[in-house]
């Protein structure tokens, strides 16, 4: 076994093996993982639509004979085209957990956690722990395209942390494990990203992680400031932002801003990392464990290039099924894409992020929000913003900005949405003090209060 130890150098604090250590110690088999992904990583190009239709039999074979859910869900003990396979939905696992594993797996044996719920239709998991070995192999393998070592970099943690006492501790226990120190984000005033900025000028940071909406304010803060963040805290080497849409707008302002690339991942809890932007600038699908597909409405596969639902088989995970799996996300996939190399194209958003209109036209939630965005931070006036539909006709753009918007700022708001969508639409706008964040922390952009 791997021994622990830490020792102080320039008032660095390093980890040596603490992290795999702790993976270890909780009953994660990291070094048979790792060993398997290395092994994935290395099959042939030529090889690997074999592997991928394999590892989707053996996961499907597997829960047919030994997870009664899921023999249910299906409704036969075998199947003889992929396609046949049902949709399965966040919906469908809203009942107890021991109810959906496998046989051989009890809450005791398996790793137990829940989604965010920024679907609105939260539920509990499970995966074995082999599977989220390889989750780890997987997310450790991703970052070290950017030199970042989990045991080693010290990570600078944009998230949320539970208010209460025993929550918080763990929290904080994970931080000290995974080297990170933690900036809670329910207050992102100028006061409390003066104290963000004074950290990083006395700690040597390899990396930040955490919600894109709050990294961005600390860039416009920096911004602000006329200050880039490597001049103070030079150790750094990127940024990695995930669990909210990062515009490009965004991401130029917070490579200014930092000195560093920024990275994008797009990820779920219940799976894996699905997508991480590769050292070419691309963001590379995980066709390691998982398998990605586009569907349209009517579940057909759709081809690289055309838009439509992700849906999501895990190769590994034996303890509970997510098998083509609806995830609730809307993108594209590339045309250059292959199977060992899928390549996510566009991140739309989230299939329930959608407004309905008067005439009957159904938009992604999120146009609103481009097209709200492109004009209402021209100035650098506004921090951040949501938009609420709260009627079919009626929307309302609560806003955080040192100065109040002007009528003729709201004017030409109100014209590019009727340029963009259509006429009669009804705004309001309220500058907030700050924005409502879910427990998470995470900042929805837009949200449709129609049933």
């Amino acid at each position: 076994m791997t021994i622990a130890f830490l020792i102080f150098e320039e008032n660095r604090l390093f980890v040596f093996q603490f992290f795999n250590l702790s993976l270890r110690l909780n009953g994660f088999p990291m070094k048979k993982a790792t060993s398997e992904f290395e092994n994935i990583i290395r099959i042939p190009e030529s090889d690997y639509e074999k592997y991928t239709i394999e590892k989707r039999k053996e996961i499907v074979a597997f829960h047919l004979k030994n997870n009664k859910f899921y023999q249910e869900f299906v409704g036969k003990s075998n199947f003889n085209h992929w396609n046949e396979l049902p949709i399965m939905t966040k919906k469908d696992f809203q009942k107890p957990l021991s109810e959906r594993l496998s046989d051989g797996f009890i809450l005791k044996n398996v790793y137990v956690n829940k989604t965010s719920g920024s679907s609105g239709d939260p539920f509990i998991f499970a995966k074995d722990k082999y599977c989220h070995a390889l989750t780890w192999a997987n997310i450790i393998s991703k970052f070290g395209w950017f030199n970042i070592d989990f045991n080693s970099s010290k990570q600078a943690r944009f998230y949320g942390i539970p208010l209460d006492f025993i929550g918080n501790k763990k929290e904080r226990l994970k931080d000290v494990l995974k080297n990170s120190y933690r900036f809670p984000i329910f207050d992102l005033s100028d006061a409390f990203l003066e104290t963000v900025l004074m950290k990083f000028e006395k700690t040597k940071f390899d990396y930040i992680n955490g919600y894109t909406s709050s990294i961005v304010l600390f860039a416009k803060f920096l911004q602000k400031k006329n200050i880039i963040l490597t001049s103070v805290c030079p150790t750094l080497k990127c940024c990695v932002v995930t669990s909210e849409m990062l515009f490009e707008e965004d991401k130029i302002l917070m490579e200014q801003q930092f000195g560093v690339p920024i990275i994008n991942e797009y990820g779920a809890s219940e799976l894996d990392l699905i997508a991480f932007q590769n050292i070419n600038n691309e963001w590379q699908v995980n066709s390691e464990t998982l398998f990605v597909e586009i569907l349209d409405d009517e579940n057909n596969v759709l081809p690289n290039g055309k838009e439509g639902r992700i849906v999501i088989t895990s190769l590994f995970n034996k303890a509970h099924p997510f098998i083509r799996y609806d995830i609730g996300d809307v993108g594209i996939l590339d045309e250059k894409s292959t199977f060992k190399k899928p390549i996510l194209k566009k991140l739309i958003g989230r299939t329930n992020d959608i407004a309905i209109l008067p005439s009957g036209k159904i938009a992604p939630g999120l146009t609103f929000y481009y097209v709200t965005k492109s004009i209402i931070e021209d100035d650098g006036n506004v921090k951040e913003f949501v938009i609420k539909q709260t009627k079919i006709d009626t929307f309302e753009i609560e806003y955080v900005s040192e100065n109040e918007l002007t009528e003729s700022q709201i004017v030409t708001i109100e014209k590019a949405i009727t340029t963009y969508l259509e006429s009669g639409l009804t705004f309001s706008f309220t500058r907030k003090e700050k924005l409502q964040r879910s427990k998470s922390g995470k900042l929805k952009q837009f949200v449709s209060m129609m049933k």
